[in-house]
């Protein structure tokens, strides 16, 4: 069993910067791939980023690609995501979810815990 908590959103204006943590817990942190997802009201959830087990293997949505940095600290039960250059187009509730195997899942039903979420506004 894994339980996650988000946290780091807020609001900032575009062209910002944000960096949203999640912690877990469970001493099997390690062995879960992780994964950020959003929502943004009345949108499907759409896929951001996910990191494998190790920290290796990382695939990111085409939206985010060379504004978003996914990454690990194993020692410390967390993944992080870096958000630079935000968009209004960003605003969304920003989950993160762990997955019981080692590579990187961009489909959200195969992952197998989800956190609460973290509200992120980008204004214009």
């Amino acid at each position: 069993q894994v339980q996650l908590v988000e946290s780091g959103g807020g609001l900032v204006q575009a062209g910002g910067s944000l960096r949203l943590s999640c912690a877990a817990s469970g001493r099997t942190f390690s062995r879960y791939a992780m994964g950020w997802f959003r929502q943004a009201p009345g949108k499907e959830r759409e896929f951001v980023a996910a990191i494998s087990w190790s920290g290796g293997s990382i695939v990111y949505g085409d939206s985010v690609k060379g504004r978003f940095t996914i990454s690990r600290g194993n020692a410390k039960n967390t993944v992080y995501l870096q958000m630079n250059s935000l968009k209004p187009e960003d605003t969304a509730v920003y989950y993160c979810a762990a997955d019981e195997g080692r590579t990187p899942v961009v489909i959200d039903e195969w992952y197998n815990y989800w956190g609460q979420g973290t509200q992120v506004t980008v204004s214009s």
